[in-house]
């Protein structure tokens, strides 16, 4: 793929190279290159220097205006289909989480309950539905351990709060998926419930037993829509649950100080979490942290889920 993306390479303004209109859909797609026709030509102008400069501070690039390695890698990564806006605020340099715009959230009294099902006709048969369950209910108990939220599995799809499928192509949201790899799955605000995976990748449950090489980690993929479902936006911090991409074979599970602050902000704390339960990492001058199961679980869903977790 990297041969397709190869003639970008370091080019910048003023540059004319084959192909970059289609560049420029990218940045368009996902929120950084307003247009007011989709007629791109293939120059590389002063908006799509201004698009490229927006897409390397929003994603925690070195903003050089150019097309260089690290910018093309990112945007060959696979990623969720949800575009990187948020509300025009001011960002502290520890607070990098953002919302969608107006900053909408499920409106219901605290401690709520939302529920969710799976669409009975859009699912994938090459996983066993028993451990797509376990999956989404592990990755529903990481908010909930961490905001008065509960989630509970409901076979109501149709009066579900979080209604979740498998699609391919254009499916009637107006977000096409585009096969394999690319676009993994996209989830839409409050309160709307929506939530949509590429029935054409490969979804894994377990790397042991899934060898592929584009194999994508379905847990880590839920987790991230999960916060979309509840309000979150896309981060510019790499290491948390909702940087929009995901490298094929790899998994990215723990809510980060910046995904707890976020949504926190939303929804208040779960009354037993505690921040003295994170284990601070310095594995970035973002200082995220990885959340740790606590012994006072929120909810008796939560104890099932953290016992499976731990076993």
């Amino acid at each position: 793929m990297w041969h397709e993306f190869n003639r970008f390479l370091n080019v910048s303004r003023g540059s004319h190279v084959a192909g970059m209109s289609d560049l420029k859909k990218y940045f368009h797609r996902f929120g950084y290159l307003v247009a007011q026709d989709m007629n791109f030509t293939d120059t590389f102008d002063a908006r799509f220097e201004y698009a490229i400069a927006r897409y390397q501070a929003k994603l925690g690039l070195s903003v050089t205006r150019k097309l260089d390695s690290d910018t093309i890698f990112q945007v060959m990564s696979p990623r969720c289909g949800v575009p990187d806006t948020s509300t025009r605020t001011a960002l502290h340099s520890m607070r990098k989480y953002a919302y969608f715009t107006g900053r909408p959230r499920w409106a219901r009294d605290i401690p709520m309950t939302l529920t969710y099902a799976f669409s009975p006709e859009n699912m994938v048969k090459s996983l066993n539905i028993s451990d797509i369950g376990i999956v989404f209910r592990r990755a529903f108990a990481r908010w909930s351990s961490v905001i008065p939220v509960n989630f509970t599995e409901t076979e109501d799809y149709g009066f579900a709060d979080i209604k979740i499928g498998f699609y391919s192509g254009d499916h009637g949201d107006g977000e096409p998926f585009d096969g394999v790899l690319g676009v993994l799955a996209h989830a839409f605000a409050p309160e709307s419930g929506r939530f949509h995976l590429d029935a054409k990748e490969t979804w894994a449950v377990d790397f042991r037993l899934e060898k592929s090489s584009v194999a994508v980690d379905l847990e880590s993929v839920a987790t991230h829509e999960i916060g979309h479902v509840l309000g979150l936006a896309h981060t510019s911090v790499k290491e948390a649950v909702m940087y929009p991409s995901l490298k094929p074979r790899a998994r990215k599970l723990d809510l980060k100080l910046d995904d707890i602050k976020g949504i926190q902000a939303l929804y208040g704390s779960n009354p037993n979490f505690r921040f003295e339960s994170l284990s601070e990492s310095v594995t970035s001058s973002n200082s995220a942290v990885s959340l740790r199961v606590t012994s006072q679980p929120w909810s008796t869903l939560m104890v099932i889920i953290m016992l499976s977790l731990c076993a």
